[in-house]
């Protein structure tokens, strides 16, 4: 076990010039900028890492984003209505203690003279004011402080059933899904904006050399007799790699032509792979002879590497300062020069090395963007040959790489050199002048190629999709693939269809040309609008102030594609709410060649000015900032490591595993913890309210109703666990039809189930249950007698009849609204009930009173007032009248508006039943676009560690393990009054995409 120690001068990191010591290597440290790769070695096995020292102005971490504390909208409108029950409590202390004040000196004062008030008390006012705090200590139990820790276990709950939910565990590579968090579950069913990743999220990131371009000519298609392609099923053998013992033998390849070129000696198809072989910083394991492993920092590096293997170009072995490639058989060893590294800005890699014949050659292979602008103009019929196969590879969607190189004499390199070596020791701006260094040698370079890698879709994604889709969520692509691929992609997974009235392409290099770009999508939309007969004007429709009324009613769908470069104008904040507002108006949108910053920038985008949840699943270092900055973040275990499943709320192993993750998880987190919360304020106000009223019969003498030990145990014992079970078991359609209708997701999209109106009512339901609760057992017992004639009205018998209502009452209407029952349930609620009678009896026998006479006095109370068939006919009574309205109102609501859910489960009802009939009638009849494969997922190689040959003291395994890691109208109406509510202009926008 090893670890890279370097200790400052004085322990400060500030202003810090040293240097860091790894075993006998030593490293030297600038004061600014104080970036080091190091290497740290964990459990045995060698990782690359980065060793980081900050100065006060350096910047960590680019691109990773900050950390962020996420809180649901539920808990945020928890916490204010916390706060609004805190005033309501003393709203009524003040109440009861002016009525105290009031009672003390108009009627408290005739009873002076045999209840003196106490000595302290010297004035009504003074009375009034300690009857305040007695109030406040009596009626705290309307402020829910229980509610927290119930919210948090319920949440624990949900939690662990994403965790063991089967039909989310990955067989294939044994993984599970995790909620790497507690506090989210609710928000997972409320989400309207998914970002997502693409390479390695909605693909497999298994890469696959399919095709490639050499000297003009294209590999890689079969074609039959009749000269058209063959299918993949009507394709023949793949190529025999016999002749290559060290050939990877799960390496396939159909085009024969290729082998055949490589095996006549064309140079061009040599040097192709020669190119392969050398341009890279993979390396190498051979743990039996002829058994090589390759462990490379992209899966498209691997991929390349094993293609030059297979054609017999095979990388063997690197040193420091060599690179062993075995050539048809021959053994070469180049002298490793200089690696001009791979990173986000240059998106290429190089290398210069020198032949056994003493030349020296770069090699670059990069995105096509920017190495096409680096060739020599010499052969411009070869430049126009291979862009057009580059467009056909990504028209297939392939991920495309350009490679070309370039000879260098001796005198020119020695020069070229001596400058690089300057600019790597530079104090400031190191990078800055590394990069002007390579820009000056990687110029009029000869083309070579190009190659096309295949990554396909994983399993389900389109499915997962479309479904999405008709739940009402928005899905974005954030990739740093190229326009041509991602655009192929988004068909292929049905984001992008044919039937689509439009697909706007923005691709402006300036402002005005991204806002004139994207203003003509505008007028489109709103021409669209126009023809549907909207009654605007021209003018009118290219107002701002009508421009949203317009997109509201948008017809026909559309699609957005957006680059890189004009991503970066649109997002500029005189430009970002117009491209919010058109994005938001279209169906599906695709951001092209984007940056990690910028996937972070658009989340941010649509939190600050949509009033949506937003969710970002990616599966690579380069999606950190979007998950971090996203309301929930989800990490996909794939092909490239763990830092996005580090970074995330939740993971999984497959994108569509997400469906289920909103859709049934989600879905029902949100339900359960909305029902959970309006029955706890409902039950608490039930309860407490009691008291206020009791305050105006008593003198406001803040005398309590129940006894002590009711009060007690009321939230701990009587209503605790049934509420807990709702909370954590409750559904409201099964699985499968959560999965068949996912309209029944829009209800949570539209905050419809806890909100403050919601929040009002069931407060002004616990108020009435409180009136009746208090009222009815206050009228009978005025008038009522035993059954020997004596007078039934004392305090305790009051007090017992008005706490057996109220447990009777509450358990009632937990069992109203619990829409799945579980033995679970059974258990808690009638077993409540069952420990309320117990512990009520216990309290007031002759046992007790033994034991402890000073705490229980009134031996057989509790027998007493319910052996009498009065107080019977109170508590039917009161429950009766207390719950009614709620189950008549509940039946009107089925009859004339039901819910979504509600048509779906008399639906299920009726599909039961005819299964049964059909059942008993069976027995009765019986007995009668292109992207570069150097994209922004990747990292900045290693090409500056292997060229200083720390590394080769490494296993192998270092690199590897671095390497694996119908919805009804009444929806539809507050839809739009919830869009009609945004703040931004671009709110009404999105309108156009829910109609």
């Amino acid at each position: 076990m090893g670890e890279v120690v370097c200790e400052p001068p004085n322990n400060k990191l500030d202003k810090f010039s040293g240097t860091l010591y790894w075993k006998e290597s030593k490293f030297p440290l600038s004061n600014q900028n104080m970036l080091l790769r190091g290497c740290v070695l964990r459990n045995t096995e060698w990782c690359f890492g980065l060793v980081v020292f900050a100065g006060p102005d350096t910047k960590l971490m680019q691109n990773s984003g900050r950390t962020k504390f996420k809180r649901t909208s539920i808990d945020r409108l928890m916490n204010t209505l916390v706060l609004w029950i805190f005033g309501f409590l003393v709203c009524m202390g003040v109440i009861l203690a002016i009525g105290n004040a009031i009672w003390e000196h108009e009627v408290g004062t005739r009873f002076q003279v045999y209840l003196p008030w106490d000595e302290a008390v010297n004035s009504a006012f003074f009375s009034g004011f300690l009857s305040f705090w007695s109030y406040i200590i009596i009626l705290n139990t309307v402020v829910p402080i229980s509610l927290y820790v119930s919210v948090e276990v319920i949440r624990l709950g949900h939690s662990y059933f994403i965790n063991w939910d089967k039909k989310m565990f990955c067989a294939k590579k044994r993984t599970p899904a995790e909620a790497r968090t507690t506090t989210l579950n609710e928000e997972l069913g409320q989400v309207e904006y998914v970002f997502s990743d693409k390479t390695g999220t909605l693909t497999q990131n298994i890469m696959v050399f399919s095709k490639c371009s050499i000297s003009g000519h294209s590999y890689g298609d079969v074609f039959d007799v009749l000269g058209h392609k063959a299918e993949l099923g009507e394709r023949p053998e793949p190529v025999d790699f016999s002749f290559n013992p060290l050939a990877d033998k799960k390496f396939l390849f159909w085009d024969s032509t290729l082998l055949e070129a490589v095996k006549m000696g064309d140079p061009h198809t040599h040097e192709f792979f020669r190119l392969l072989s050398l341009c890279h910083t993979v390396m190498s394991e051979e743990k039996n002879e002829g058994e090589l492993y390759y462990k490379a920092q992209s899966p498209d590096e691997g991929a390349l590497v094993t293609a030059a293997r297979n054609f017999g170009f095979v990388f063997r072995s690197r040193t420091p300062k060599t690179i062993t490639v075995h050539e048809m058989g021959t053994a070469v060893t180049y002298q490793l020069l200089a690696i001009l590294d791979f990173n986000n800005i240059r998106k290429r890699m190089s290398v210069i090395v020198r032949n056994p014949e003493g030349r020296i050659r770069l090699y670059c292979k990069g995105a096509d963007t920017l190495l096409l602008d680096r060739l020599h103009p010499s052969t411009p019929e070869l430049l126009s040959t291979t862009t057009d196969h580059l467009n056909e590879y990504a028209g297939e969607g392939l991920r495309t790489l350009v490679l070309a190189y370039k000879d260098l004499d001796e005198e020119y390199y020695g020069a070229w050199a001596q400058r690089r070596l300057q600019a790597s020791l530079a104090q400031d701006s190191r990078e800055d002048r590394l990069a002007s260094v390579y820009e000056e040698v990687e110029s009029d370079m000869v083309l070579l190629g190009a190659t096309a890698i295949e990554d396909k879709l994983q399993q389900g994604v389109p499915e997962t999709i479309a479904l999405l889709t008709l739940a009402n969520i928005k899905i974005w692509v954030l990739t740093g693939d190229k326009q041509e691929t991602a655009v192929n992609i988004g068909y292929s997974c049905k984001m992008l269809t044919d039937d689509m009235t439009e697909v706007f392409v923005v691709t402006g290099h300036t402002v005005l040309e991204v806002r004139e770009e994207l203003r003509k999508a505008r007028e489109k939309m709103m021409d669209a609008s126009h023809s549907v007969g909207n009654g605007f004007t021209c003018q009118e429709r290219r107002s701002s102030a009508k421009l949203t009324s317009v997109l509201e009613a948008v017809a026909g769908e559309y699609a957005l594609v957006i680059n890189g470069h004009s991503l970066a104008h649109a997002l500029e904040a005189d430009m970002e709410l117009e491209f919010l507002e058109t994005a938001c108006a279209c169906k599906a949108v695709i951001c092209c060649r984007v940056t990690p910053l910028q996937k972070a920038q658009v989340v941010e985008l649509v939190k600050k000015h949509k009033k949506a949840v937003t969710l970002a699943i990616g599966d690579g270092a380069n999606d950190v900032s979007m998950i971090k900055t996203a309301h929930i973040g989800v990490g996909i275990s794939g092909q490239e490591g763990i830092q996005a499943v580090l970074a995330s709320d939740y993971s999984f192993s497959q994108f569509k595993f997400l469906q289920r993750l909103l859709l049934v998880h989600g879905r029902w987190s949100y339900l359960r913890m909305c029902k959970f919360l309006c029955y706890f304020f409902y039950k608490n106000f039930a309860f407490t309210m009691v008291h206020f009223w009791f305050g105006f019969f008593c003198g406001f003498s803040a005398q309590t109703v129940y006894d002590q030990y009711f009060i007690t145990l009321y939230n701990i014992v009587y209503t605790s666990l049934p509420v807990l079970a709702m909370g954590v078991f409750d559904q409201d359609v099964p699985e499968q039809r959560s999965m068949e209708y996912p309209k029944l997701y829009e209800p949570g999209q539209l905050n419809l189930l806890f909100n403050k109106r919601q929040f009002f009512i069931c407060i002004a339901r616990g108020i009435y249950t409180s009136v009746l609760m208090f009222f009815i057992p206050y009228g009978v017992f005025a008038e009522a007698t035993r059954d020997d004639g004596t007078q039934l009205a004392d305090y305790q018998s009051f007090a017992v009849t008005v706490a057996t209502s109220l447990v009777i009452v509450v358990s009632v209407q937990i069992g109203l609204d619990t829409g799945y029952w579980t033995a679970i349930n059974h258990f808690f609620i009638w077993g409540s009930l069952a420990v309320y009678f117990a512990i009520l009896f216990a309290m007031h026998s002759n046992g007790l009173f033994d034991m402890f006479p000073n705490q229980f006095r009134f031996v057989g109370n509790a027998q007493n007032t319910l052996a009498q068939p009065t107080v019977w006919l109170t508590i039917t009574l009161t429950t009766v009248v207390c719950i009614m309205p709620v189950v008549a109102f509940r039946f009107l609501k089925l009859s004339l508006k039901p819910d979504l859910s509600d048509t779906v489960r008399y639906t299920q009802l009726v599909r039961k039943k005819q299964k049964a009939q059909h059942r008993c009638l069976r027995r009765v009849g019986r007995t009668s676009s292109r992207r570069s494969g150097y994209a922004f997922s990747h990292q900045e190689g290693f090409g500056e560690l292997i060229m200083s040959g720390k590394n080769m003291r490494l296993s192998s395994l270092a690199l590897a393990s671095f390497a694996t890691r119908s919805s009804s109208n009444w929806i539809e109406s507050l839809r739009r009054k919830k869009s009609d509510s945004a703040s931004s202009p671009c709110g009404a926008a999105d309108k156009s995409l829910k109609e």
